[in-house]
């Protein structure tokens, strides 16, 4: 069968790599892509939210299964394009229509939802720039930090956790009455602060039935030690070892049901993932916030783990049947560790030549800002690639993810010499 990708990251790499391994998979299409995921198919110079582009490729193609890695798409209602267009909806689409995509797209819309379906998360309140007055003053009710969400999708950058009532303050007026996160920011999430370990669970979900995919905890500051700014990622573990059966009980029964419930009482037709941030406070797991895709760099080291054929999977989860498959997971560990541009999240250079990765053995290079350049692999984004080991344990993984990091080489290459050593 032929099968169309959207994306260009890490995530979509990983992606592509495993649905490449399936037998079912005859040609694999990714728009845009890039140099990694160039080996697993072909990529086509279309952007992720270009429809009419998507349509077109998708028809010419024959395409008989589309996998959308980011949300953006997802959010602007790619899927219900598909279900809207008579030449279009008989293909399956993995990932949710656009009312359910708001689980990501608003942070307003997902609190409400929490609460409407008794999901444990943080005391919150939303308000717009009409409502500065009032917004400071439930500041004042809670104890420092304080959370600050954007309301709308902010490329990963809409949160912030300022430490003193003055910093949020100011924060708060910068959002709501400067517009710091532009369109994003003109309604702002308050909300208690949570304190506890930060991981992601992972679920695929048909809209009736679920499976629970691996458990991973990121590392989202640029420094060694969590300092520094916050980053899209610069590592991550899977399993996490405190997520042991015992509080992954309590997120089946407590987020996981009542989330793949809530969403058919509401009547959202929910197909694809769902990311699932949480805080364990004190053994009890709350939801930091919900994503609509897989997380990056959590896919590399979730999607390696699965044994099962992907692509029957994701066949299983369109045609509503994901109920008959029996997820398989490698129990090893897996760490992955980014490697990312010099500046960043800050101002960065492209272009940068690659060498050394052709001298990787015993892990997975996965591609996330790279492109090709006449023969050569160049930088094209701040994170650029992520190196993915197996281990009986985190000791073992990083050890070869950062041995067969030494061996890649570009101008002003950086990665944190720490992911995982917080879990040891």
């Amino acid at each position: 069968m032929n099968i169309l990708l959207l994306g260009s990251g890490g995530r979509e790499h990983a992606l592509a790599w495993q649905m490449k391994q399936s037998k079912h998979c005859e040609h694999l299409f990714i728009a845009p892509g890039n140099a990694g995921t160039d080996q697993c198919g072909v990529n086509v110079n279309i952007a992720v939210s270009d429809f009419q582009g998507i349509r077109k490729l998708v028809l010419e193609e024959d395409i008989h299964l589309v996998v959308v890695g980011p949300e953006e798409p997802l959010v602007k209602g790619i899927h219900d394009f598909f279900l809207d267009d008579p030449s279009l909806q008989r293909i399956p689409v993995i990932g949710p229509v656009k009312a359910g995509a708001e689980l990501e797209g608003s942070k307003d819309f997902a609190k409400a939802f929490m609460k409407r379906h008794n999901i444990p998360t943080a005391a919150y309140q939303t308000f717009d720039k009409t409502q500065i007055r009032d917004a400071k003053k439930f500041l004042r009710t809670l104890s420092p930090p304080y959370v600050l969400k954007a309301d709308g999708l902010a490329a990963g950058k809409g949160v912030v956790i300022p430490f003193t009532l003055e910093e949020a303050e100011k924060e708060l007026d910068e959002m709501l009455g400067q517009s710091k996160f532009g369109a994003a920011s003109e309604q702002v999430v308050i909300e208690e602060f949570l304190k506890g370990i930060e991981l992601s669970v992972f679920v695929l979900t048909d809209g009736k039935s679920y499976k629970l995919l691996p458990s991973a905890k990121d590392y989202k500051r640029i420094g060694d030690g969590d300092t520094g700014l916050n980053t899209g990622g610069m590592g991550a573990v899977s399993p996490v070892p405190f997520a042991d059966q015992e509080f992954i009980k309590k997120v089946e029964e407590g987020i996981v049901v009542p989330t793949v419930r809530g969403l058919a009482a509401d009547g959202i037709h929910y197909v694809g993932f769902i990311f699932i941030g949480l805080m364990n406070v004190g053994g009890d797991p709350f939801v930091i916030e919900y994503n609509v895709r897989m997380g990056d760099p959590e896919t590399e080291v979730v999607i390696p783990r699965i044994q099962n054929d992907l692509v029957e999977l994701f066949m299983a989860t369109g045609k509503g049947k994901l109920s008959d498959v029996d997820l398989k997971i490698d129990s090893r560990t897996a760490t992955t560790v980014m490697m990312v541009s010099g500046g960043y999240p800050g101002d960065y250079q492209k272009g940068k030549k690659i060498t050394g990765i052709e001298n990787v053995q015993d892990s997975l290079v996965f591609h996330a800002g790279t492109a090709k350049k006449d023969h050569d692999v160049v930088s094209s984004g701040g994170r650029v690639l992520a190196v993915t080991s197996f281990g009986a344990n985190i000791s073992e993984a990083r050890e070869k993810s950062y041995r067969n990091l030494s061996l890649i080489s570009f101008d002003g290459a950086y990665y944190r010499k720490d992911i995982g050593l917080d879990l040891l």
